[in-house]
């Protein structure tokens, strides 16, 4: 099985070639499509130095649309079997891109998700951890479906499925959006357990409290809307 890898990245000089390195390391057949949301810092100039790996496909954008803009133009580009998310921030390990994908190989799931609480075994704020209890607990309630983690980076797809969905999300909406698009068709979702590396603000993390916000809003909208 052909895996598609999309890394939307967005002002991560420092982190966005050892998430390349560690992705291209993983031994499964792939390819890895970058998606610079118009980036700032740097990480533009550095994606030049892997603009020759024939694996490798880049795009940059002028204007920072947000990551779920990054995100669909990378499943545009995709020509893999199944999709994978890869955040460029190194909270994740690509190393789990072999059990991620097992369900869906095995026929089980036509998405699975990485689920960073299934088996948590990594320290995590309070704060986060409440918060994203109240967005799966939400998510629950309003699909009648028994999900840990709605929020989680790793999600992987059918790349039938992805390209079945009509979404629409610019920014971080776009996991509440996935979720609810996939549910709503009947799509089965299946979760792993994963590991998690979080890290602070300060430290780079781009989410923020606005960004539950928006997901309640946007939950509750796909509930009753397409």
């Amino acid at each position: 099985m052909k895996l598609s890898v999309v890394i939307p990245v967005y002002n991560e000089k420092s982190t966005i070639s050892e998430v390349i390195r560690k992705v291209r390391e993983v031994p499964i057949e792939k390819e890895i499509i970058v998606v610079d949301d118009g980036s700032t810092d740097g990480t533009s100039e550095v994606l030049d130095n892997h603009i020759e790996d024939p694996i490798i496909t880049i795009h940059k954008s002028m204007i920072n649309f947000g990551k779920g803009a990054a995100v669909r133009i990378g499943f545009e580009y995709a020509t893999g079997d199944a999709v994978i998310i890869q955040d460029a921030d190194l909270e994740l390990d690509p190393n789990e891109y072999p059990q991620l994908l097992q369900p869906i190989m095995e026929g089980k799931a036509d998405v699975v998700y990485g689920s960073r609480f299934l088996e948590l075994k990594q320290k995590v704020s309070l704060i986060n951890l409440l918060a994203n209890k109240f967005l799966v607990s939400l998510t629950n309630l309003l699909y009648r479906t028994k999900l840990t983690d709605m929020e989680t980076a790793y999600k992987v797809f059918r790349i039938d499925v992805i390209k079945s969905l009509n979404l629409k999300a610019l920014g971080f909406e776009f996991e509440p959006e996935v979720t609810a698009k996939v549910l709503r068709a009947g799509f089965k979702i299946i979760e792993v357990p994963i590991t998690y590396h979080p890290r602070t603000i300060d430290e780079g993390k781009k989410i923020g409290w606005k960004d539950g916000l928006l997901a309640i809003y946007y939950l509750i909208k796909y509930r009753f809307s397409i």
